[in-house]
């Protein structure tokens, strides 16, 4: 789930370097915390009223709704990006072409989002080896978000294109909005209602529709000269690909993250039980809450870095990267030794008291999570390639991330059973990291060496 702000401000001179980063971080992580609320609250109430039926169901069906908030970052970020181009040319018409072109994207692939939830979202669910109940209560959530495509890509692109108009406070207000919103009707809906996951669904769609009926209104205030117009006057298929391709990295992160997340759910059907998944559907919510940090951390040092890589700065790239990477393992590490140190008070957040169930996630915790924080550096060196403009590298690491994964998938479950398919993951990440960090150090070594090279250079000229 990365979303990569674009930079609205230039770092201060007469800040620090770590007063700058801290600058740009904490409102980014604070602003992916808010937005992890919806899924970890979701995932709260459904694991204390539904139980671990409810956790395996929702964790298959998650793969499936995920992929609506990334088409809706890819359209936020991307059309964002070209608005924010626009105010800096000063051109008005071309940011409000910009936002005609979102609204249009959004509209178009949520009748086509539609179309694919109603008609193969049962065949989604069986790939992932759900068995009948848990597929009855997967179908609630999916066919929901189905019929609701366009509120929930509306609301992925909104707080983008709002933050991109120079109102990042607007935005994350939005988003708190949104988030208490779900926690309230989650509470009604599945703990007084008893709509089980269909009120999980319904909850967060309400709450995505305040965000967006928010958004909505911003764009027809005073705050922004930009209007929120449904019309196809003007339309031109070469910028909604310029749209599309701006942000179809975010997209590919979503893509990746879904597609891990599935094969883990078809696996531990195949070597455990549904608890299993029920179990797994909680270790994934104690990473969520350390990836969102880690994405924030991440997303703070990207406008710095950019910034010092176009002013020509590599030793403060150097010290703004490295800090970010302290940052990193240290909230890795202090929050792995947490849930290690207090497992069952923390899984007891999604468990009414199934003891089998917390024993499951206790174990899931201590061979699933342990290299946590080498997932976070990973993270960190895309973001940093993609912050000094070399994208490839930035794509390979991002591809390699998920392909890597697929040989330990498929053997260690066969060697090892249950305890292999948690295991994969953080094996085949010990094992990129090898690769990852090596990479970027040298990245950072030669960029100040060959600046320092120039400065000789020139001096020795002089």
């Amino acid at each position: 789930m990365r979303t990569f702000m674009p930079l609205t401000h230039s770092p201060s001179p007469s800040l620090t370097i770590s007063q700058n980063f801290w600058r740009y971080a904490i409102p980014s992580i604070a602003a992916m915390l808010v937005t992890g609320l919806y899924q970890i609250v979701d995932g709260i109430f459904v694991g204390h009223y539904v139980g671990y039926q409810g956790l395996a169901a929702i964790n298959m069906a998650w793969p499936i709704t995920y992929l609506l908030s990334g088409l809706g970052l890819m359209i936020g970020i991307g059309s964002g990006t070209l608005i924010s181009i626009a105010r800096g040319e000063q051109n008005p018409q071309h940011a409000q072409r910009a936002l005609d072109h979102a609204v249009l994207l959004i509209t178009v692939i949520s009748v086509i989002a539609l179309g694919l939830f109603v008609h193969f979202g049962e065949t989604l669910l069986t790939i992932q080896g759900a068995n009948h109940s848990i597929k009855t209560l997967a179908l609630q959530y999916v066919e929901s978000f189905g019929w609701a495509a366009f509120v929930t890509i509306f609301a992925g692109a909104i707080p983008m294109l709002i933050r991109n108009d120079d109102s990042p406070k607007i935005a994350t207000s939005l988003l708190i909005a949104g988030a208490l919103t779900n926690i309230g009707l989650d509470y009604l809906f599945i703990g007084v209602f008893n709509w089980q996951l269909q009120g999980a669904a319904i909850a967060t769609i309400i709450a995505q529709s305040i965000t967006v009926i928010g958004g909505i209104v911003y764009f027809c205030s005073a705050y922004s000269p930009l209007r929120i117009r449904f019309t196809v006057t003007n339309i031109q298929l070469s910028h909604c690909w310029k749209i599309i391709s701006l942000g179809s990295s975010v997209l590919i992160m979503y893509l990746y993250a879904s597609f891990v997340v599935a094969l883990h759910n078809y696996q531990f059907m195949q070597y455990g039980t549904e608890l299993t998944v029920g179990a797994f559907a909680i270790v994934g919510y104690m990473m969520t809450l350390y990836y969102l940090v880690a994405e924030g951390i991440a997303e703070g040092m990207q406008p710095p870095v950019s910034y010092y890589y176009g002013a020509k700065q590599p030793k403060n790239i150097k010290k703004t990267t490295y800090l970010a990477i302290k940052v990193t393992i240290i909230a890795g590490i202090t929050w792995f030794t947490l849930l290690y140190s207090f497992p069952h008070t923390l899984i007891g957040l999604f468990n009414s008291g199934n003891s089998t169930l917390t024993d499951e996630a206790v174990a899931g915790i201590q061979l699933h999570l342990f290299a946590m924080f080498l997932d976070g550096l990973i993270v960190l060196a895309t973001v940093y390639f993609m912050a000094v403009d070399k994208a490839g590298k930035a794509l390979a690491i991002s591809v390699s991330n998920m392909l890597v994964q697929l040989p330990f998938l498929y053997f260690l479950p066969q060697w090892l059973g249950v305890k292999g398919v948690w295991l994969s993951m953080p094996l085949s990440t010990v094992l990129l990291s090898f690769i990852v960090i090596p990479v970027l150090w040298l990245d950072i070594r030669n960029r100040c060496r060959h600046t320092s090279t120039d400065i000789e250079a020139l001096t020795t000229d002089h």
